[in-house]
């Protein structure tokens, strides 16, 4: 749950806003930022995450190709994960993954006791009846509404609407544009694309992935993939 403490700042549930809904006037923590992350969306999270007052990033993090540690990323140097445990007392992080398998790489960090940032965009709209689990991103020009709970480490990509009383698991991740209508629900680790759309009192389960453009009007079962419109099961996910 989003609150007020030494690592997360312009929460859902604290933080000053105007009659919008939107954050005004929120002094985050000063703890340097790292970003899990050395792939194309990374910088482009960074980009707009600097943009919040009082925010620096400081490096960022690789878990795959050791390699990709030798040189700079948009200014900004590499650290390979198993670094980042010298960092822990000192630093925040949050994960630029799209990919639901961040998990593990969020898992192996947050064992050397690293603590978890939530940003959350100052032009993004959240009730103050919502909730933000530890290490989500709320995204520029996103919309939540009343009474829903977002889990941790769920990456809620620019101009997404997510309805009331929605529920959405943890390592979810929603694409640019997709609309959640009121009553829904995702399960962990599914991928919702860019500009689907899931009606309102729609289950879709865990480990799932919503093809971008779909429109989702029948529950959807873990480990599919949906696409069309009306979404049908394509194939089953794997692994």
């Amino acid at each position: 749950m989003c609150r007020r403490s030494s690592v997360l700042w312009c929460n859902s549930c604290e933080a000053a806003r105007d009659s919008a809904g939107r954050c005004v006037n929120v002094e985050p923590d000063v703890r340097p930022l790292i970003i899990l992350g050395a792939r194309s969306q990374a910088p482009v999270i960074a980009d707009w995450v600097a943009a919040i007052g009082g925010v620096r990033i400081t490096h960022f993090v690789e878990n795959l190709e050791r390699e990709r540690c030798s040189g700079l990323l948009h200014g900004l140097p590499v650290l390979w994960v198993d670094d980042v445990k010298d960092l822990a007392k000192t630093h925040a992080a949050i994960c630029a993954l799209g990919s639901p398998q961040r998990s593990r790489f969020i898992e192996h960090v947050a064992a050397f006791g690293l603590p978890f940032a939530t940003p959350i965009h100052p032009s993004a709209v959240v009730s103050r009846q919502s909730t933000i689990g530890e290490g989500s991103i709320v995204s520029p020009g996103v919309v939540v509404a009343a009474f829903t709970r977002i889990g941790r480490h769920v990456l809620v990509n620019r101009g997404a609407l997510i309805g009331h009383n929605v529920e959405i698991g943890d390592y979810v991740t929603i694409g640019p544009g997709a609309n959640i209508a009121g009553f829904s629900s995702v399960g962990t680790a599914t991928s919702v694309g860019m500009g689907a759309l899931v009606l309102d009192q729609i289950n879709v389960g865990a480990r799932s992935v919503v093809a971008a453009g779909s429109v989702v009007s029948k529950d959807v079962p873990d480990d599919v993939t949906v696409a069309g419109a009306p979404a049908r099961i394509v194939r089953r996910v794997t692994g």
